[in-house]
């Protein structure tokens, strides 16, 4: 009995037969080196989709590059990152790049572990979103391989960042709440423990927003911060802590929509109604926030903007962009039902 042999790997000397050109001109096309001209880059692309030709990732980078991108989660169950991730993907539409994502999980350790794994693969460039690692940490990955980092506030010289303008976004639900006659408008963040990250996190800045937001306001004696997580049961927990004080607070602002869910869990088991008892406000806008009968007022810091300019900056390091950007993201408040003014006067 005999067995086939393996089918044979497709090679650019195949596509270029099949093109009617040479393997230079097949290499420049796969290279996206400059001086193809259209005609000739939609005749090899036809002859490869013909072909079923794959570029080799090894032999690619061999020669330099490899065009793929990694992107590490921190936290893969976070409703806000897809909106990033496609703003990624979107932006590389009509480009060689492929993006492979990984879960670098919430601890420094394991997302030095994640990033390792990219750059021992090849990848020609990291988007790092929302790291928990110090900068220190940043700076020495960037000297290996082009990095963007997502959600750190603070410029570095090693690699990119884009971030949400978050004092800005703290500023407009406080400022709609006190519009509303609110003085009693309390915050629930994320816990840090200490981590690296933490002056410098979007959190942390958030929460400063938040403060100096309430004495903009005259409310300096009424801040009250609450720091959980941003998880349902975080919002969960923490509203708990903040209707069981004396005077508890006729609006709580969470840092984070999925936190702020957790909120309206707590609300309705202590049978506050909402926005008529509590308002309840969050952040990132998720998809969830705009269904009935959530309809959740949040600020939209458009994440599909962010993974953007994530990827374009990226993209920019690799082909040889030196100097370093800060990008800031310019968030929107998105007024719904969860929001009205207190009941009766404070």
């Amino acid at each position: 009995m005999t067995t086939g042999s393996a089918p044979r790997r497709v090679t650019i000397a195949d596509v270029a037969g099949r093109a009617g050109v040479s393997t230079a001109a097949v290499s420049k096309v796969l290279r996206g080196a400059y001086g193809v001209s259209p005609g000739m880059r939609a005749k090899v692309r036809e002859a490869m989709d013909e072909l079923g030709y794959r570029p080799h990732a090894a032999a690619r980078a061999m020669r330099g590059r490899t065009y793929t991108l990694g992107v590490m989660l921190s936290d893969t169950r976070n409703p806000f990152f897809p909106d990033i991730i496609e703003g990624v993907t979107g932006q590389l539409v009509g480009t060689e790049y492929q993006v492979l994502l990984g879960p670098g999980g919430d601890e420094p350790r394991s997302q030095a572990r994640m990033t390792d794994a990219m750059i021992d693969r090849s990848m020609d460039g990291i988007i790092l979103i929302s790291p928990v690692m110090s900068s220190t940490e940043l700076a020495a990955i960037a000297t290996t391989t082009p990095i963007v980092v997502i959600g750190r506030h603070g410029s570095a010289a090693e690699y990119d960042s884009v971030v949400d303008d978050d004092v800005v976004g703290a500023r407009l639900v406080v400022d709609h709440l006190a519009d509303l006659g609110h003085r009693r408008i309390a915050h629930i963040t994320h816990l840090d423990r200490g981590r690296a990250s933490g002056a410098d996190s979007p959190q942390a800045v958030r929460a400063e927003g938040y403060r100096q937001a309430m004495r903009a306001r005259g409310l300096a004696e009424g801040v009250d911060v609450v720091a959980t997580s941003f998880t349902e049961e975080g919002g969960y927990e923490g509203a708990r802590q903040l209707l069981a004080r004396p005077a508890r607070p006729t609006a709580i602002f969470a840092g984070a929509d999925v936190a702020a869910l957790g909120v309206l869990r707590a609300a309705y088991e202590a049978g506050l109604s909402v926005p008529g008892d509590l308002s309840v406000a969050g952040y990132d806008n998720i998809g969830i926030a705009s269904l009935n009968p959530i309809s959740l007022t949040s600020v939209d810091q458009d994440g599909h903007v962010i993974g953007a300019t994530a990827a374009r900056l990226l993209v920019e390091r690799i082909e040889g962009r030196g100097r370093s950007v800060l990008s800031s993201v310019s968030p929107t408040l998105v007024v719904r039902g969860t929001t009205g003014p207190p009941a009766g006067r404070e």
